[in-house]
């Protein structure tokens, strides 16, 4: 298993490529929620998400025979785009398969970066079947989006800046989709604090997997948060289940009043995959009252035109 020393080697790996995001408070936040909140901006993060991180660490790792032809992955948007970031660094062409479906804002990064686009159905089946074509006709490495040590080493460094930020914090609360994000902050903060994941009900895998010891491993996600669709890789589950306080769920339409807050009240424009930590606070305010929190916003990659029907949707389903 990861230890916190693998997450500061990744530190020292990737900071000459990515930022060190700030914290950010609202006074209003902690009156409506009863704590005292602490938000770290990863949606201000080179390419727009946390995901740069695991990305140059993973690229930073490698050999150089195993980028000889590239690297190529699938994703819903965000880390194809930090990977084809990353692979603009070592100069190396990047091949992401996204889904059909995905976001608009997220496929023209990957395009911005030099990233080359293939496209697949929305099913996962579907993504790692084109992801085995395009490996097989272009000899490129695949960097795992989530299920990958150095991924989630790299990831975790976003948890390590927060606690050096902001020293003391009783809790974290992490989104979680794949579990990348959530096992590197698990790695990097355990056993001082309380960490929670943040799941939508209707993509709820991580937490049926955590509660009853079993990975689930196939699901039909129905939610906005679009970068939490993924089941838990493998490697994920097994340091969620030892360091992992619980995992929290949130109602559709509590994720869009909250990502409205941080929109009105922080003037942070997130993505829904985001706002699911202070949607998690929100809800569980008698857990949480009194504490002092650490919140993870993880993207900031939004299609306005795609998002106002999705909240009228939501908000209704929710």
């Amino acid at each position: 298993m990861l230890s916190l020393a693998d997450v500061k080697a990744a530190r020292e790996r990737i900071q000459a490529h990515v930022h060190k995001t700030p914290v950010m408070r609202s006074q209003i936040l902690d009156e409506l929620t009863g704590a005292e909140l602490h938000f770290k901006c990863e949606h201000l993060q080179k390419a727009g998400a946390f995901k740069s991180r695991g990305a140059v660490n993973a690229l930073l790792s490698l050999p150089a025979e195993k980028l000889r032809h590239g690297v190529a992955t699938h994703s819903s948007g965000n880390h194809g785009a930090a990977l084809a970031r990353a692979a603009r660094i070592k100069g190396v062409p990047a091949y992401i398969v996204v889904p059909e479906s995905a976001n608009a804002v997220k496929k023209a990064a990957i395009l911005h970066y030099g990233g080359k686009i293939v496209e697949s159905e929305s099913t996962l089946t579907s993504r790692e079947k084109t992801l085995s074509e395009v490996v097989r006709e272009t000899g490129a490495c695949f960097i795992h989006p989530y299920d990958s040590e150095t991924i989630i080493s790299g990831q975790g460094t976003a948890a390590l800046e927060l606690i050096e930020q902001v020293p003391g914090l009783d809790a974290l609360i992490v989104p979680v989709g794949g579990g990348g994000l959530l096992s590197g902050c698990a790695t990097a903060v355990f056993p001082n604090i309380k960490i929670y994941g943040a799941e939508p009900e209707q993509a709820d895998d991580a937490f049926r997997s955590f509660t009853t010891g079993t990975l689930v491993e196939s699901h039909e996600p129905r939610t906005i948060c679009d970068g939490l669709l993924t089941t838990l890789g493998k490697k994920n589950f097994e340091i969620i289940r030892a360091k992992v306080t619980d995992i929290l769920l949130v109602s559709e339409s509590e994720v869009v009043e909250a990502m409205l807050l941080l929109w009105t009240r922080m003037k942070q424009l997130v993505e829904p995959s985001s706002a699911v930590t202070l949607a998690a606070v929100l809800r569980e305010d008698r857990l949480f009252r009194g504490k002092r929190i650490g919140l993870i916003l993880t993207g900031g990659n939004v299609d306005p035109a795609l998002m106002a029907g999705q909240l009228s949707n939501s908000r209704q389903s929710g």
